[in-house]
């Protein structure tokens, strides 16, 4: 069984990884597989996208359109439920309260919550977080989610802004941080949930459900380029890398090799 850290990166537009001008974009394309192609769900929203991502299956069937929880009619188990069925210690540490329905409870063993607007650059403070704990604890999957590049970046100042495109610039140095200081006991995995025009998102517009996708640990080739591939393939993948049965109800595939 493979250790994985998941990491979602809110609103991050795969184009803007090019012009934030941080050099660690093309250091996670060398090292691990990825994708810029990648296509997200909709509607193209933060609570849906993440539901999806966990449950491996379209917003129809989960059944939440927008930012507001729905309980479903027809509940699909979710990966935090599937980790922790088959023993798995599970770690979450997020910058938007309702980002808590991801998760059922019981199905974590910590959690961390920062809410974005407490302070500045929040996400930083998620990642010491989350860095903490698995100096402290070795979880067996972290969560670390973050907001400040849709929140502040895309909502507050536009995206493709010069704001914008310095909170993508600071995820991915959080990124960084993640990779050097656990990269050799972890796969780490960093995705976005959607992209985003103008001032908003949740169409079905290129700009709203392009994303970029990145793979770096022993089951994925250095280098290769995934192409279009789906955020419902990534529930699917872990829990392949980390030998947990996948439901039948789950739409997406693996990607791990």
């Amino acid at each position: 069984m493979e250790k994985v850290i998941l990491i979602s990166i809110d609103g991050c537009r795969a184009d803007a990884l090019a012009q934030c001008g941080n050099p660690y974009v093309e250091e996670l394309k060398r090292r691990g597989a990825y994708t810029l192609t990648a296509r997200t769900v909709y509607p193209s929203v933060t609570l849906p996208c993440h539901l999806s991502l966990f449950h491996s299956v379209p917003p129809a069937r989960h059944g939440t359109l927008t930012n507001d929880y729905v309980v479903p009619v027809r509940p699909v188990p979710g990966l935090f439920e599937q980790l922790r069925a088959a023993g798995c210690d599970c770690a979450m540490y997020y910058g938007w309260e309702p980002l808590r329905e991801v998760a059922r409870p019981k199905s974590l063993m910590w959690a961390g919550y920062f809410n974005a607007y407490a302070a500045e650059h929040t996400d930083g403070i998620l990642t010491d977080m989350a860095l903490q704990r698995i100096a402290e604890s070795k979880p067996d999957f972290v969560f670390l989610y973050m907001v400040e590049t849709d929140e502040k970046g895309g909502h507050d100042s536009g995206w493709m802004t010069d704001t914008y495109l310095d909170y993508v610039r600071r995820a991915i140095d959080n990124v960084q941080r993640v990779v050097e200081a656990a990269g050799d006991e972890y796969t780490v995995i960093v995705t976005a949930d959607h992209g985003g025009h103008d001032r908003s998102h949740g169409t079905d517009l290129p700009e709203d459900m392009t994303i970029p996708q990145f793979f770096m640990g022993p089951r994925f080739t250095a280098g290769r380029d995934l192409g279009e591939v789906s955020l419902l393939d990534l529930a699917p993948t872990i829990a392949e890398l980390m030998g947990v049965r996948r439901p039948r109800e789950w739409e997406g595939r693996s990607l791990a090799e």
